[in-house]
């Protein structure tokens, strides 16, 4: 399924979207998994195989990564943190009993350092988006009080530390990625793709071009270019 996969990716999408998919996958498989009985470092590269399907959604539309990839990217790797960071803090217990190694048993305040810091980065990338040509302003303005709850709740995890406050940031962390995403499609600063606007402006000078005539002086050789709308007067 694997190889399949990555083959209708390179086939029917473009080279780059089947590299990042097929990366990901031994990621995922080789690397991330056998770390989470090792190092808390599983939660950093777990982020990681995060990011990289919404790389492989800009990449299979645009065949190349900008800083709209950029920016998804890494909202997507920051969200992680609050959301699975929460999640695990209830889940300790269990955690502890498998032998995996997670920040929420291992070091519990840099766990909640972590969630609380990585709200910071999301408010921070998207209000850097209309800047990076990605979104226009409003998209910053309009996921601003989203992103400060986001934070409020990550705060309120870090000082309280329990059951209750790591539930409500998790919970809304279920509504904000979907949320945030709706508004970044509604305000995002192209509805078309580069390569489309620069071929709408080519095919728009080429029907400017030929909505001319050429017309020839009788006396004389000179050469004149007039809209087919205007009368020629000697």
């Amino acid at each position: 399924m694997s190889c399949a996969g990555v083959g209708i990716l390179y086939v029917g999408v473009n080279p780059l979207t089947a590299a990042l998919g097929a990366g990901n996958l031994v990621l995922y498989t080789s690397v991330y998994t056998p770390m989470k009985r090792i190092s808390i470092l599983n939660t950093w590269l777990g982020s990681v195989v995060g990011a990289i399907p919404p790389l492989m959604g800009w990449a299979g539309c645009t065949g190349s990564l900008d800083a709209g990839a950029l920016v998804l990217g890494m909202i997507l790797y920051s969200w992680q943190f609050p959301h699975f960071n929460a999640l695990s803090w209830n889940l300790r217990p269990d955690y502890s009993r498998a032998g995996y190694r997670m920040m929420a048993v291992t070091d519990p305040a840099l766990c909640r350092r972590v969630a609380l810091r990585h709200t910071g980065i999301i408010t921070a990338t998207c209000a850097a988006s209309p800047y990076l040509g990605v979104t226009n302003m409003w998209f910053a303005i309009e996921s601003l009080p989203l992103n400060i709850y986001f934070m409020y709740l990550a705060w309120q995890f870090y000082k309280k530390s329990d059951s209750g406050s790591s539930r409500k940031l998790f919970r809304f962390s279920l509504i904000h990625l979907p949320a945030l995403m709706l508004l970044m499609l509604v305000n995002k600063k192209y509805w078309s793709s580069p390569s489309s606007q620069e071929q709408d402006v080519t095919m728009q000078d080429v029907a400017k071009v030929t909505d001319k005539r050429i017309a020839v002086l009788p006396r004389g050789p000179v050469v004149a270019a007039q809209d087919s709308d205007k009368d020629f007067v000697n």
